[in-house]
């Protein structure tokens, strides 16, 4: 009779896909896990140095500048991770040299334009966001994050398309390193707004610049020293890419502006003061998703790399994997922070505990959306960017539009509640559209295999 090492190891031994997937899961989990301490340890500090109000502006402030970036951003991760993919399964060196230097000129060019923008709408940020014109100066300075990940998203996709997880997994772990211990030193010497906003901008800074730096090197080691010389104008398919490059700016953007912006939202409708107890409750909600992050980062180059091959048995039996793998996860975690996310709210300040019922409202739509993480991943790898962003356009829209009404009568809860609500049904409708597209490519080779 096996043990259940035994088990497990032939069960791998069976489903390579599935092991290379945990394997390299397994670098950034041990990543964000080691993170995940020095995280959390620097926000309690953060939020018992700052109190609730002045936690609020900073948050309202990083998220703005975030949000600006982004709005400009491509999401040339995934477009790399597309095309690039599709490139190597085709033996196309000079396709995938072409598709990374595309992603590179577009990403940076695009970073340019976010930055100019900024400065234009900044003072309408700190004044209706923060409620505080005197606050542009806290803007202005987290700023220079959009210069410093000007090739951030082609860097990564790079990395993981090319395999190399571990390095990302130390990048992230220096990262949160470096912040940790700067905002450790701001606790203990008695420091203010600007000192824990530095050091969020410093971690900021080295984590947008190494994978660019290592992705170049990597480049060159593993696809060719002249990549970079290789022109744009060879990609047979720019109308493709174009046109998946613009969904899935489009849909990334939404789904920014619907889920992403929380803290932008509660700061227009209620005050910094909500914004903080919110940002905590989120903080806390945050560690039911960090390994699902690095798995869903891991799993989506295979899923592109299954619906390239056309290999469907394989595909369905990977999602089904990875879905009791993440629900596993979730639920377990979930039960602990009934249980104890009280506690988890003291730890941070006795002020934070207004908080508490958000977070068990956020528990249910993060829940959620966590266990079918790839819904998305799915519809791109298909091609499909266009149905995430009318899914994720129709859904937000209606969370929006009762915001205005709910929000400001019920305060932090409503705003918890109609952020579950966008994420319970954007994942069922992406998931039932994704199973029919399986099973309609499926049906497509029965007559081919049958020949």
């Amino acid at each position: 009779m096996m043990s259940l090492r035994q088990r497990v190891s032939h069960f791998l031994h069976e489903d390579p896909l599935l092991s290379r997937v945990l394997k390299n899961t397994g670098y950034l989990f041990s990543s964000s896990t080691i993170s995940m301490v020095f995280v959390a340890v620097q926000s309690v500090l953060a939020a018992r140095l700052l109190g609730v109000e002045t936690l609020g502006l900073v948050t309202v402030a990083m998220t703005f500048v975030t949000m600006i970036n982004q709005l400009f951003s491509f999401r040339m991760g995934e477009f790399v991770v597309r095309f690039m993919t599709k490139a190597l399964a085709e033996k196309n060196t000079e396709h995938v040299c072409a598709t990374v230097k595309a992603s590179i000129i577009i990403e940076a060019t695009t970073s340019l334009i976010a930055f100019g923008v900024f400065f234009l709408v900044a003072p309408l940020g700190a004044r209706y966001f923060a409620k505080d014109a005197g606050s542009l100066y806290l803007f202005q300075i987290f700023s220079l994050a959009i210069l410093a990940n000007f090739t951030f998203e082609t860097s990564s996709g790079v990395l993981r398309v090319l395999n190399h997880y571990k390095v990302q997994a130390w990048i992230t772990l220096i990262q949160s390193m470096i912040t940790f211990t700067l905002i450790t030193l701001a606790f203990f010497l008695k420091g203010n707004i600007l000192t824990i906003l530095w050091a969020y901008l410093i971690g900021k800074i080295f984590l947008g610049l190494s994978p660019t730096v290592v992705a170049f090197i990597k480049m060159n080691k593993d696809v060719s020293p002249d990549w970079w010389k290789t022109r744009v104008s060879i990609l047979p398919s720019l109308k493709e890419m174009t046109h998946f490059a613009i969904s899935s700016n489009l849909s990334g953007t939404v789904k920014l502006i619907f889920s992403e912006s929380e803290p932008l939202w509660v700061g227009l409708f209620l005050n910094t003061e909500a914004v903080g107890l919110y940002k905590v409750a989120m903080a806390i909600v945050g560690l039911l998703i960090i390994p699902i992050t690095p798995f869903n980062s891991t799993s989506f180059p295979e899923i592109s790399r299954s619906v390239a091959e056309k290999a469907w048995g394989q595909l369905r039996k990977l999602l089904k994997r990875v879905t009791t793998i993440s629900a596993v996860w979730t639920l377990g975690v979930t039960l602990g922070m009934i249980l104890f996310g009280k506690w988890l709210i003291w730890i941070y300040g006795a002020d934070f505990l207004a908080g508490y019922p958000t977070l068990m409202i956020l528990l249910a739509g993060f829940g959620f959306s966590n266990i079918f993480f790839w819904c998305r991943s799915l519809l791109l790898s298909f091609g499909k960017a266009n149905i995430p962003l009318y899914v994720l356009t129709a859904s937000g829209l209606l969370k929006v539009g009762l915001s205005f009404y709910l929000v400001p009568r019920f305060g932090i809860n409503a705003e918890a509640a109609l952020l579950s609500g966008y994420f319970i049904l954007y994942t069922m409708v992406m998931v039932w559209v994704g199973y029919r597209m399986i099973r309609k490519s499926e049906l497509k080779e029965i007559p081919a295999e049958a020949a």
